[in-house]
Parts: C-alpha cells; sequence; structure tokens
C-alpha cells in the first residue's frame, strides 16, 4: 500500500485536464503510440465535438521513481458544474488532486468550487499551471491568484504545458512525494466506494469502485449497502486502457466489478459495497441520492415512434443513472415522457445523443424546475410540469427552488452582470475583489430564470470573461402563475409555462410574437392569445390567406364576382368554426430561444 497513489485532476472547463492526462498516460508508457490520440480518455464523439468531459474516466499507471515502482490512479473528472456530484464522489476516492489554472485565463468559478470541494475531502492539492508556453500566459499574475487562494508557497506551483509535455516529469515527481498513501486495514471487513458505473450490452454494468478496506476477490458474495441488493463478483479486476482482470483488488487500489447486472438502477454511484458473509457495520459517508434540477417533455415527431423511443431512452439510462423519466400525453404532441435532467448542459447532451446514437429525431417541451404546491387542506404537491398546477382556488401557497450563483469576472463588466442578475429576480449577497482584476459577485436567484438562456446572456454580456457556477440552497415562496397559450381559443398544452406573474406579461407578449412569425398562414384567421387562468394578457392575429377566386372571371357583369366573393366569404367563416392549426416543430423549439 505503501507505493500506490490515487489522485485526480481538478479544474474549470477548457483548462486543458484531459490533454494533461493524455501526456501523463505516454509519460509512463501506458498507452502505445499507436493507441494514443487527443483526449484519450473521452470515449464519446460527442465528448471530442465539444471539448468537454461527460463521463469521468479511471486508469492505473505504473511509475519508476528513485528505483521504486509506483503503482498510480488517475480519476478524470467531469469539469462542468451539472456533473458536480459526480466530481465530489471522484474526490472521496482519492488521497491527493492536481489544481489545475490556464495560465492565460486565471482562475475560474469552478477551479473554486472544485476546491472547496477538494479541501471537504482533505485532500493534498498540487497545484499546477497549465499552457505556459502559449503567447497571452500570465505566469506572475496568476501564482499571486493561486498563492492568495490557497496560501501555499510560489515554489510549490508546477509550471506545465499539457500540449508540449512541459513539467509532466516534475507533475509526477510531486504526485510520488506530496500525495499521501492510502490508508486503511487489508484485515477490516470490505468497504469500498462506487464512484462511477458504465454500461456494457455485453457484460451488464461495470461499476468502478476504490478499496477503503479489506479486499474483494473473483467469486466473493457482495452486497450493496443503500439499496441492500447481494451479488456474485463474477469478475474483478484493475482499470487499464481496458479491463484488467485480477484475482483480488486489495486496500488502496481502484478496480471494477462485473456482476452480471442488467439495470442500471441497481448500482447508485456513492454506494458502499461490502461482503455478505463479513459485513462492514457502516456505509462511506457522503452517498446522496441524485436529484434532477430541470425537468422537459420529450416527444416522438411521429407517434407511431413512442415505443422506439422508450427503448431509446431506457438503453441511455443504462449510461447515465442521472436521466430520469416517466411517460406523460399531451394533447398537442401525443405520447412522450417527462424527463429528469441534472441541467442545461445535461439536457442538450441527452438530446444529442438520442439525435447520433439512437437516429431518433425528437421535440423538447419548455424545460421548467420542481415547484412545491401548499393546498389550503394542508397537502403538499410537487409540480414538476404545467398540466400538474392545482387549481388557483385550491391552492396556499407556491414555493420555487433557488440558487445561490458565483461569477467570477473582469472588473468592467460588474454593471452587465448585475443588470442581468437583477433583471432575472436576483439578490445581491456578496462581491470580493480576488485580486486586482477579478471580481467575484455572489448572487442568490430563483433556479427558474436560469433554465432558459442565462447562460449564453451572461457570456455575451461580459464576451466570454465570466465564468459561472452554481448550488440549490432552497425552497422560497413565490408568485408563480400558470401561462396558456391558446390558438383560435385551443390551448396547447405542450406550450403552456409556468413563470412568475411580474414576468407573464411580458413573456407572454414575446411569445406570441414570436408564434406569429413562425406558423403557417392558412385560408382563415388564426389568434394567438397568451392567457393567466381566464384572462387573456397578450394577442397576437395572423390573418387569412386569400385564395384569388374571381380569377376565372374575364369581363362580363360585377355580379358574377360579387357572387364568387360572398360565396368564399360563407366558406370562411364556416373554416373559421372548424379549423385546426398545424403547429410546425420549430414553434416549440422558438419558446427557448426567445430574444429578450
Amino acid at each position: 500500500m505503501q507505493h500506490i497513489r490515487n489522485f485526480c485532476i481538478i479544474a474549470h472547463i477548457d483548462h486543458g485536464k484531459s490533454t494533461l492526462a493524455d501526456r501523463l498516460l505516454e509519460f509512463t508508457k501506458t498507452i502505445s503510440e499507436r493507441e494514443m490520440q487527443a483526449q484519450v480518455l473521452d470515449d464519446m464523439d460527442l465528448e471530442r465535438e465539444k471539448g468537454i468531459t461527460i463521463k469521468s474516466h479511471a486508469i492505473q499507471m505504473e511509475y519508476e521513481y528513485k528505483g521504486q515502482k509506483y503503482t498510480i490512479n488517475l480519476i478524470d473528472t467531469p469539469g462542468h458544474v451539472d456533473f458536480s456530484y459526480e466530481v465530489s464522489r471522484a474526490l472521496a476516492a482519492c488521497e491527493g488532486a492536481l489544481l489545475l489554472v490556464d495560465a492565460s485565463q486565471g482562475i475560474q468559478a469552478q477551479t473554486i468550487s472544485n476546491l472547496y470541494l477538494a479541501l471537504d475531502n482533505d485532500l493534498e492539492i498540487i497545484p499546477v499551471i497549465n499552457k505556459i508556453d502559449m503567447e497571452g500566459a500570465m505566469i506572475p499574475e496568476v501564482t499571486d491568484q493561486i498563492v492568495d487562494l490557497i496560501g501555499c508557497k510560489p515554489e510549490e506551483i508546477v509550471l506545465a504545458s499539457g500540449k508540449s509535455g512541459i513539467g509532466i516529469e516534475e507533475i509526477m515527481a510531486a504526485v510520488v512525494e506530496r500525495i499521501p498513501a492510502p490508508k486503511g486495514n487489508p484485515e477490516a471487513p470490505l468497504q469500498a466506494l462506487i464512484f462511477d458505473s458504465v454500461f456494457n450490452s455485453f457484460r451488464g454494468v461495470i461499476a468502478y469502485y476504490r478499496v477503503f478496506n479489506g479486499s474483494i476477490k473473483k467469486n466473493d458474495k457482495i452486497k450493496f449497502f443503500h439499496t441492500d441488493n447481494e451479488y456474485g463478483a463474477d469478475e474483478v479486476g484493475i482499470l487499464k486502457m481496458g479491463l484488467a482482470p485480477k484475482t483480488e483488488v486489495k486496500t488502496g487500489d481502484v478496480g471494477y466489478i462485473i456482476t452480471g447486472i442488467k439495470d442500471a438502477k441497481e448500482i447508485k454511484v456513492g454506494d458502499t459495497i461490502t461482503l455478505v458473509n463479513n459485513p462492514s457495520s457502516e456505509p462511506i459517508n457522503g452517498f446522496e441520492e441524485v436529484k434532477p434540477m430541470v425537468f422537459a417533455g420529450i416527444f416522438p415527431v411521429e407517434t407511431d415512434d413512442f415505443e422506439e423511443l422508450r427503448e431509446c431512452m431506457e438503453k441511455l439510462q443504462l449510461n447515465d443513472a442521472s436521466l430520469t423519466f416517466e411517460p406523460e400525453t399531451s394533447q398537442a404532441l401525443g405520447f412522450g415522457f417527462r424527463c429528469g435532467f441534472l441541467g442545461m448542459l445535461h439536457m442538450e447532451i441527452i438530446q444529442e445523443r438520442l439525435e447520433r446514437e439512437f437516429n431518433q429525431t425528437v421535440i423538447t417541451t419548455v424545460p421548467n424546475v420542481s415547484f412545491i404546491a401548499y393546498l389550503n387542506n394542508g397537502e403538499k404537491l410537487i409540480v414538476n410540469n404545467p398540466t400538474e398546477m392545482p387549481e388557483p382556488t385550491k391552492l396556499k401557497m407556491f414555493e420555487e427552488p433557488f440558487i445561490r450563483a458565483q461569477i467570477i469576472t473582469l472588473p468592467d463588466y460588474i454593471g452587465n452582470i448585475m443588470s442581468l442578475c437583477l433583471g432575472k429576480r436576483g439578490l445581491l449577497i456578496n462581491q470580493n475583489y480576488l485580486t486586482s482584476n477579478r471580481v467575484e459577485l455572489i448572487f442568490e436567484m430563483p433556479l427558474t430564470e436560469i433554465v432558459f438562456d442565462f447562460y449564453d446572456k451572461l457570456k455575451s454580456s461580459t464576451r466570454g470573461y465570466a465564468s459561472f457556477d452554481y448550488h440549490p440552497i432552497d425552497y422560497r415562496e413565490s408568485d408563480i402563475c400558470k401561462m396558456d397559450i391558446l390558438l383560435n381559443g385551443d390551448k396547447v398544452d405542450a406550450l403552456s409555462a409556468l413563470i412568475h406573474r411580474s414576468r407573464a406579461q411580458d413573456f407572454g407578449r414575446k411569445l406570441c410574437a414570436k408564434l406569429k412569425e413562425l406558423l403557417p398562414r392558412q385560408q382563415f384567421m388564426i389568434a394567438i392569445q397568451a392567457a393567466i387562468g381566464a384572462k387573456i394578457v397578450a394577442r397576437e392575429t395572423i390573418s387569412a390567406m386569400r385564395k384569388d377566386v374571381t380569377a376565372k372571371c374575364y369581363g362580363g357583369d360585377i355580379s358574377r364576382k360579387r357572387k364568387l366573393l360572398e360565396k368564399q366569404k360563407e366558406g370562411k367563416k364556416r373554416m373559421r368554426q372548424i379549423g385546426s392549426v398545424d403547429v410546425p416543430q420549430e414553434a416549440f423549439l422558438a419558446v427557448l430561444k426567445l430574444d429578450e
């Protein structure tokens, strides 16, 4: 155990985590040159294209230092705010972390929030300044920022470049010297923390874990603490570029287990594995059920594809256990699913994966969050979508979730950020200068306001110089109402939204105007209305298309023309009564992209 080191890399998005991991794998010769490619640990096409890590990965490296061989486990973590629970479990499985900071960008919001997560788990932090060979590298300034933030000495900071391989040897030496060896009792009952799971269509669910006490052998009878299910360990082993089977995984090591489970819900990230015949008395603490934050409806374009979409969703859930869904029906869109996501990026990724991996074109409805409704009779309801909203007469009060947002930016953009956040019903809690040209702003704001387009607006109003991180705090009383969209008096339930009363009229006007542009004209007039209860708050009218019925009349008496026009008028009246409106797919997407 003295020669094992477990560490992970924490950083903001785009600070070069995956590139640095590539260099470490090359340097320790874990991967041959033939297998090497950029972002080698990111195995989804989507991860490569977007340049982000979506799933965390683990890999074991061998490294010789001063004549002694060391086993080093690297656990790669996602950088995006949506996946912070996964990051926290990966950190719990390590003894140390490389804190990676981009030399040209300095410290960003998620660097700080991930650093706090690492400090909560008592990890040894090794600060690394990456991309030092770039033209815009500000090494002295970034060094000062890191010293201010974690209180280390400037000479403890490793200077490196993931792209050209500078400083890789120094990083490996720091990992061996500064990160403590894992502690644990090999004789104690087995305790292993699951920090990730993946689905393999041939082998079932493969769980990745770190052994804290005891050891796990092939064919052991094991059980999971929180689900209380028992299984046989068909195969155990360590993680190289692929899976490397072993007869036993010992204390302090990181490995995988295959039990033949076919249902991803049975393995929960953060759960503890122990033996059936010699169980541990308590689990490793920190386990939480992953809670979806954003809800949206996903519907097939053709109603006949519903069963096929269900199969695709189930397969996706095997790879991504944080996705939750349940069937729902909509008058406008037919049968579909109500899905829960960790955040907007997660929602976008699921949509992309449905299109790419399963060739499913889907319509997504307006995303919203979970509200709590208190009824007059003392009942408490959780409202996930507008159709579940109780009658206003029965409603006592409504609560919506609030988050604490941390924004780090340059002083030039404070005004823009203030007006954006205050316009989204935010409260400024704190303003703090990290350095002379770095400000940290802390807001408390409703999650509903962030779900739409907050992130894009923040980036455009600060020219991309602001970084953003958030975590949920509590539910607070709020004046939320349900806004319906009516087309010729018929409600289109897929366009309904739960919105704060002060914003409803403005939102209704914009949505009606947008729908007027997108809906095709018909032979009859279409009224588009936004309504709160029985009160209409906005209206737009699409005028009828006029077919030229008099085209065949050349010359002759005017009464012939009049007769044809009268006949057309009668027909239009009748058409108006039974006319149903076809709503194109773009109209549902328009709600997500309303220009403020």
